[in-house]
């Protein structure tokens, strides 16, 4: 396996699918948008907060994040601004997935760094489009 890409936060490993990590204090929320996305092809790892998806990133390069916002150690939003303050996650993707709907969530998202902000529960055929698009490109994602 070869090291991270600098500057760029995508995985130089080319062979198969993008590598996704979903960060979430929920274990059932984690196996099941774990096990949407390996189904599709991805390969997935798990973080229970934060402080280790950044831990977590800064070790192996993601291709894409999926994170939720409240979690304990280190909520989403605070994970979001680590990592597009390391030069080797600036880039990758970030979907932001939270049960917070109130006016302003969304655009507190946006301004942490985040890519997209869904709401739970979020339609599984949705997420894997979502995450194909964001993690191999637009050119490789198909019709939405």
């Amino acid at each position: 396996m070869t090291g991270p890409k600098r500057g760029g936060g995508r995985s130089t490993d080319t062979a198969g699918a993008g590598r996704v990590l979903v960060v979430d204090d929920a274990a059932t929320v984690r196996m099941y948008h774990s096990r949407l996305l390996t189904d599709a092809g991805f390969r997935v790892e798990q973080a229970a907060n934060g402080l280790e998806a950044v831990e977590s990133a800064l070790v192996h390069p993601f291709d894409l994040f999926i994170v939720d916002v409240n979690m304990p150690r280190m909520d989403g939003y605070a994970c979001v601004e680590a990592l597009r303050g390391e030069t080797v996650t600036t880039s990758a993707p970030i979907v932001m997935i939270s049960t917070e709907d109130r006016p302003g969530d969304a655009e507190r998202a946006y301004r942490a760094g985040a890519n997209l902000y869904l709401v739970k529960p979020v339609d599984a055929v949705r997420l894997v489009r979502v995450a194909t698009m964001l993690a191999s490109g637009p050119a490789e994602a198909g019709a939405w």
